[in-house]
């Protein structure tokens, strides 16, 4: 990993697991980054354990709930009014497998939070991602599981919005659908930025299987002491530590010879585990027409549109 010093970096879920892994790993490389976590309190805890190993590091606590449009908008202007540009944008905060609920904005959270959060962020960062004379990345976290994931356009608002959602409800097949919406997105801004010829490339990765608290959260919301017992067993006997885990998202944010539209993950067994290499995504996940429709009801859903014209460089 190079030398991050004069980068300025925001991470979302920075607060824990893989996203406190990674800021970590950049303020070691001297990196500045903005933690954007939704509990304030806890960001700064998480902050105070990492100056005691970083005693240098460069860290701004910030609020930001990707469950309410309202905390997102309010997070990207204090940016706006503190910064003149950003290096990299690391959408990493999620949830995975729990209980129905709903976002602020009344979507299904896995989707909302994951997939539509993240949409939103992304468009309200892009003038500071896209300054001039920068050579800024977006990277999208994902998962193997998208590859189980589906999208069927015409009943994707159903889906994640309303009764019809609540009803039809199962918590692996949204949280696939989250990520396969994850890496749609990556790959469909890339080329919109591609288009529009600015200096920001998107890119995507997973982590394998890491040992975070995100196996856990599921049980725990449901109340089932038994199930989260088996979900910390079964990270301890299988999983990768959650530092080894938060590599490809490091690798795709940083590497000098990285392009846009890469799909990042661990090259060992099963792609579970291991150092980070370039692989491929789900079939879905490259299917065009599919990503511009998402694309159309995300921008319906959460009420921002993507002005590329107006971010559009000289160059």
């Amino acid at each position: 990993m190079p030398n991050q010093s004069g980068r300025r970096i925001v991470i979302t879920g920075a607060n824990s697991g893989l996203g406190f892994e990674a800021t970590k790993a950049f303020a070691r490389k001297g990196g500045e980054v903005v933690m954007a976590c939704r509990d304030r309190g806890r960001g700064e805890r998480a902050r105070d354990e990492i100056l005691t190993e970083v005693p240098d590091a460069d860290l701004v606590v910030e609020r930001c709930d990707l469950a309410d449009l309202d905390s997102i908008e309010a997070f990207a202007d204090r940016l706006q009014e503190a910064y003149n540009e950003l290096d990299v944008l690391c959408n990493n905060a999620g949830v995975m497998a729990i209980p129905y609920r709903e976002t602020a904005d009344g979507f299904e959270r896995q989707f909302g939070v994951n997939h539509l959060g993240h949409f939103a962020l992304t468009e309200q960062l892009l003038d500071l991602l896209a300054a001039p004379d920068a050579e800024s990345r977006v990277v999208t976290h994902a998962s193997e599981i998208h590859e189980r994931g589906e999208i069927d356009p015409e009943r994707l608002v159903s889906r994640i919005a309303g009764e019809d959602a609540k009803h039809s409800y199962d918590k692996w097949d949204a949280y696939g659908r989250s990520k396969l919406a994850n890496v749609l997105f990556a790959y469909e801004l890339n080329r919109r930025l591609d288009d529009a010829g600015m200096n920001v490339t998107s890119l995507t990765c997973h982590p394998g299987y890491a040992d975070t608290n995100l196996q856990r959260r599921g049980p725990k919301l449901s109340g089932s002491a038994i199930r989260e017992r088996l979900a910390s067993l079964a990270n301890r006997l299988f999983a990768q530590p959650s530092e080894r885990g938060s590599l490809p998202l490091l690798y795709a944010a940083t590497a000098a010879d990285i392009e846009g539209g890469e799909y990042i993950g661990p090259g060992g067994l099963l792609n579970m585990r291991g150092y980070p290499e370039r692989q491929r995504s789900s079939e879905a996940s490259y299917d065009r027409e599919l990503a511009r429709k998402l694309w159309r009801i995300s921008v319906e859903l959460t009420g921002v549109s993507y002005e590329f014209d107006s971010h559009t460089t000289s160059a």
